[in-house]
């Protein structure tokens, strides 16, 4: 009998996760490319050690009683809003993320959605595509200026604060809205200048969105909050989508309130509101933040050594219920 750790994968990973998941422990995995029901977790953690997930599989407390001997739940995101984290902790169990290793490719994937939708580059490529193009005219498609814009950051963590590097090289104003304002020595450092939030909707250009999914931010931009951007203005999501009450953001699309939006995330994923499909002023991505070979495997690297650490009887590195193991 192995004494390796056993570990229940719910999505293949990138390959050079996988043969370390092969070469450290005991795998079973679905092989099916999508989330799983809860019946299929329900099976696939009976008599593991561990469970690696995806942020799209929901691990709540009916998922992690249905093992007793369950010690670590690791996610393969940053975000966990996927888990009951109240509940592992009450069952001794722990939860991990990967913090810290997808700033850079999700702020680039926020500024390609800038530029994409205000540069107005998904409509134009349709327009050369469907064979309309009839050359090179004065009112062709304009779109609004990056450099010397405004960017309004809404949350402010790794990735808030790599989209302020980002900014420095198009000259750009960085207004901040967070729950906690840094100290003013740290912002002059920065060279960003804290607004309330109503306020950065009312002077920005672009507002990107890079807050934690909670219980304070479910709907943070809804339809009052729209209505106080500029008509001129393209709001960005690369965060959570239900941060955004994306009913409210189709009618604010649809009556021209607001420019347009790049969204990456959406509020019902992998679902989004009808209407967005026919929206011209709109870049819709398929929650690609973190999708580069390099980041998505060194996401899978700190998702494999959370995983050991927690079967093994370890304090795993990234732990987002540190008081598990005082209940």
């Amino acid at each position: 009998m192995s004494d390796l750790p056993r570990i229940f994968l719910t999505r293949e990973l990138p390959p050079a996760t996988m043969k370390r998941l092969r070469e450290s422990s005991q795998l079973t995995m679905s092989h099916e490319d999508r989330s799983l029901s809860k019946q299929e977790l329900l099976e696939g953690l009976q008599d593991v050690d561990g469970l690696l997930c995806q942020l799209t599989d929901t691990i709540d407390d009916e998922v992690l009683a249905s093992n007793p001997n369950l010690k670590v739940v690791s996610n393969y995101a940053v975000g966990f809003n996927n888990i009951d984290v109240a509940a592992a902790t009450k069952r001794n169990i722990a939860v991990t993320n990967t913090p810290g290793v997808l700033s850079d490719s999700t702020a680039d994937m926020a500024w390609a959605l800038m530029f994409a939708v205000a540069r107005r580059v998904v409509e134009g490529d349709r327009f050369v595509r469907g064979g309309n193009w009839q050359g090179w005219a004065p009112l062709q498609y304009l779109g609004l200026d990056i450099s010397g814009s405004t960017l309004g950051l809404v949350g402010l963590g790794r990735i808030g604060r790599a989209m302020i590097q980002r900014a420095k090289g198009f000259d750009m104003r960085v207004l901040y809205w967070n729950r906690t304002r840094m100290e003013a020595e740290e912002e002059r450092k920065l060279g960003v200048e804290y607004v309330e939030l109503d306020d950065l909707l009312a002077q920005s250009d672009f507002v990107s969105l890079h807050v934690a999914l909670a219980e304070g931010t479910k709907h943070l931009i809804d339809e009052r909050r729209l209505e106080q951007m500029k008509s001129t203005a393209y709001l960005i999501n690369t965060a959570r989508g239900p941060v955004v009450d994306e009913k409210a953001l189709v009618r604010a699309l649809q009556a021209n309130t607001i420019a347009g939006a790049g969204l990456d995330v959406f509020e019902n994923e992998p679902q989004l509101e009808p209407e967005l499909f026919e929206l011209p002023n709109t870049v819709l991505a398929p929650h690609l933040g973190s999708a580069t070979i390099a980041t998505r495997s060194k996401m899978g690297e700190l998702a494999v050594e959370n995983c050991l650490a927690g079967c093994l009887g370890k304090r795993p590195p990234n732990l987002v219920n540190p008081d598990y193991d005082r209940q």
